[in-house]
This record gives structure tokens, C-alpha cells and sequence, in this order.
């Protein structure tokens, strides 16, 4: 482990206030045995503000801190709301890829807080987001290894949009990739789409990797995307976000999204 003395200057001294926070859970489900795969956090305002109201108050001198930060409040949310004592759902962490300056030294406070609230390493998910483009591609990777070697897994984040290509998944190989909703909506009405996804499926399924779609808001999508391949899904038809606490998916929903 590296000595304090030797950290950054960046994770001693923050550039600016950060504000207070809060978190929401969103449920991903694995739609064929019916159970909670994770649970996303989701930034919030501590007033339940949208996340655009939080980030439109880090400027990008405080997002060494902001990430830090947001991990600390899920870890603790999500232990105090009993995520690590029931069942097997993982806690997913979305963070910022080029805050991260020197993995192993800035997995400390994270390690940390996972450890006094005893919450269990290998239950821990951490999806590169879609907020900044990755600049550094092989440090990106270094981070990635560095988190595996301690039990987490990792996810990039809305891939299929913006900065999450065909070329960063190539590069970075995570444990799991999250179709992003503008790929998923309204699937059950376009071949294109259909296609898409279903090699999607067919290469994750080849290399062993985690397959989540994102944004599934009907159950035509949700029984679409099964039968294409794809069991991992998230979105407003299971649960919305809850403020605070961990929505449970209603027995219709899944009904719904299975029937022949």
C-alpha cells in the first residue's frame, strides 16, 4: 500500500465545496428467475434534487472528491438500508474514470467504508460513466485490473451512446456492458434494433461478459429482449428510482414481461 505521504496533492487539499448528497436505488433484474441482480446509486440532491442539479455544481477541479464522496454515501446508504444482509443483489457505483489518479491509493477511503459497515467487496460493481469521455484508455485498463484484484467487478456504462464505442469496449474489456436505452427503446417494433442486440447478446455470451439493457419502460421491450438473449435489465417498467430506498419489482411486472 502506498504511504499517505505519498498520496496526490488532489487527495489531500479539495479545489472546491462539495455539496451535501444523497442517494436513490434503481433495481437491475435477471428477468428469468426473478430476482435483483444490483441496485444502481444514483446521485441525488440531499432534498432529493436530480443529479443534474448536484453536477451542475462540481466543476472539474472537485471531481476527485465528488467521486469519492459518491461512493462513500452509496456504500453507507446501502448498508444502512440492509442491501448486504438480504439475498446476493450487488451495490452498483457509477464513477468518474480520469478522477481516478492513482487506483490503489484512491481505493483507500472506498475500501475503508466498505470495511466498517461490512459491506462484502465481491458485492460491489463499479460502471465507468458516461459523463466524460476517457482520455487515457490504458490507465482506464490499470484501474479495471486494479478493482478486479480486489474482488469488485466492473461495467461500462450506456454503451451503444456517446463516449461508450465499440472501440472503448475493445480496449478497456469489462465484466459487464450496459446497452444504453436509446438501443433499447422500442426494440420490439424495429429489426435494426432487434439485430443489434441480438449479436450484442451473441458476442457477450462468446467472451463472458455481463449483458444489461437499460432503459426498459414496457413489457413488450422486456419479453423482446429476452427472447434475443438478453436476461439483465433495468429501467421505469421494473422500478423507478427510490429516494433513499430499495424498490421491490411487483409480481405483475415480471408476469408481464415472461408471458408467451
Amino acid at each position: 500500500m502506498v504511504p499517505d505521504s505519498a498520496a496526490c496533492h488532489s487527495c489531500r487539499s479539495p479545489q472546491q465545496r462539495i455539496p451535501a448528497i444523497a442517494m436513490a436505488f434503481q433495481p437491475i433484474v435477471h428477468l428469468p428467475s426473478r430476482e435483483i441482480y444490483a441496485y444502481e446509486a444514483l446521485v441525488r440532491g440531499p432534498q432529493g434534487q436530480p443529479a443534474a442539479w448536484v453536477f451542475e455544481q462540481i466543476s472539474p477541479e472537485g471531481h476527485y472528491h465528488f467521486d469519492q464522496l459518491c461512493r462513500v454515501t452509496a456504500i453507507r446508504a446501502a448498508a444502512r438500508l440492509g442491501l448486504h444482509k438480504h439475498g446476493t443483489a450487488r451495490l452498483s457505483i457509477n464513477f468518474l474514470p480520469n478522477a481516478v489518479y492513482e487506483a490503489a491509493t484512491c481505493l483507500r477511503t472506498t475500501l475503508r467504508t466498505a470495511q466498517d459497515v461490512q459491506f462484502p467487496l465481491n458485492r460491489l460493481l463499479f460502471e465507468i460513466t458516461e459523463h466524460e469521455s476517457v482520455t487515457d484508455e490504458q490507465h482506464v485498463r490499470t484501474i479495471i485490473e486494479t478493482y478486479r484484484s480486489h474482488g469488485f467487478q466492473t461495467a461500462l456504462d450506456d454503451y451503444g451512446a456517446g463516449h461508450a464505442t465499440a472501440g472503448l469496449l475493445l480496449a478497456l474489456r469489462p465484466d459487464v456492458v450496459k446497452i444504453d436505452m436509446k438501443l433499447v427503446r422500442g426494440v420490439h417494433e424495429d429489426h435494426w434494433r432487434e439485430e443489434l442486440i441480438r449479436h450484442l447478446a451473441q458476442f457477450a455470451d462468446r467472451v463472458g461478459i455481463l449483458l444489461i439493457a437499460e432503459g426498459v419502460e414496457s413489457a413488450d421491450e422486456a419479453r423482446c429482449l429476452l427472447a434475443l438473449g438478453v436476461t439483465h435489465m433495468q429501467g421505469y417498467y421494473f422500478a423507478h428510482p427510490g429516494f433513499e430506498c430499495l424498490p421491490t419489482i411487483p409480481d405483475e411486472a415480471y408476469a408481464q414481461a415472461t408471458a408467451q
